[in-house]
Parts: structure tokens; C-alpha cells; sequence
């Protein structure tokens, strides 16, 4: 009876090391989707970012 419960107990936590391997995988991928999504949105909006601070440099310099 002991030996079965302390079996179980190794098969439950080897099961637990799994998941939490498998959660760090998940978070990994995760944090690569939301960086390649914020790439796309900074390169997408860098030209009309660039333009809008030209049209502002050349407001300024015209005013002095």
C-alpha cells in the first residue's frame, strides 16, 4: 500500500514538472507573437510618425 501511494506521488510530480515546462514554452511563444505584432505596428506607423516630426521641424523653423 505505501509503495503504490509513494508511486503515485512520483507520478504526480513528474506530471507537475511537465506542465510547468509546458507553461514556459507557452509564455515564450507568447511573448514572440506580441513582439513580432509590436514590430509590424512600429514599422507600419514609423513613416507617419517621421513625417508628422518633419512637418513640426519645419513649422518651427519657419516661425524663427
Amino acid at each position: 500500500m505505501l509503495q503504490v501511494t509513494v508511486q503515485r506521488l512520483a507520478l504526480l510530480s513528474t506530471s507537475l514538472r511537465r506542465e510547468d515546462g509546458q507553461a514556459l514554452v507557452e509564455y515564450a511563444l507568447i511573448i514572440g507573437l506580441v513582439s513580432v505584432i509590436a514590430i509590424a505596428l512600429l514599422t507600419a506607423t514609423g513613416n507617419s510618425v517621421m513625417s508628422l516630426l518633419q512637418a513640426v521641424t519645419a513649422a518651427l523653423n519657419s516661425a524663427l
